[in-house]
């Protein structure tokens, strides 16, 4: 008697391959976006949380630590600066666009505040 073999033919494992290879170059176009995304989001978490009066000295301190945190996507005047009570609330929203390959790109909308919402 014979028994069947069972596996992965050769095409198969071109297939998984091949998707393998597709998802790892999407992750490594949209990752570094995200990254930045947020750093940026834990940067005005941190700005807000050290008692920055005014909203000049608030984008002042953005401004510095975003030069720190090599935050090129964002800058000072992208933020929109509110105070609710005591508190001074940081917000920015932006749209990233990241390019796939010829022609063909993704856009991310990127949104927080320092509430953390």
């Amino acid at each position: 008697m014979q028994k069947q073999q069972r596996g992965v033919s050769i095409i198969g494992l071109l297939v998984i391959l091949v998707i393998l290879i597709v998802v790892a170059l999407f992750g490594m176009k949209v990752i570094p976006s995200f990254m930045e995304y947020r750093t940026a989001k834990a940067t005005i978490q941190a700005v807000a949380r050290s008692g920055a009066s005014t909203p000049a000295d608030v984008r002042r301190a953005f401004e510095n630590r975003a030069t720190i945190d090599n935050i090129t996507t964002l800058k000072p005047t992208d933020l929109e600066i509110t105070r609710e009570g005591n508190q001074m609330v940081i917000a920015f929203s932006y749209r990233k666009e990241v390019p796939l390959f010829t022609g063909v790109g993704l856009y991310i909308d990127y949104a927080a505040n320092s509430k953390g919402e």
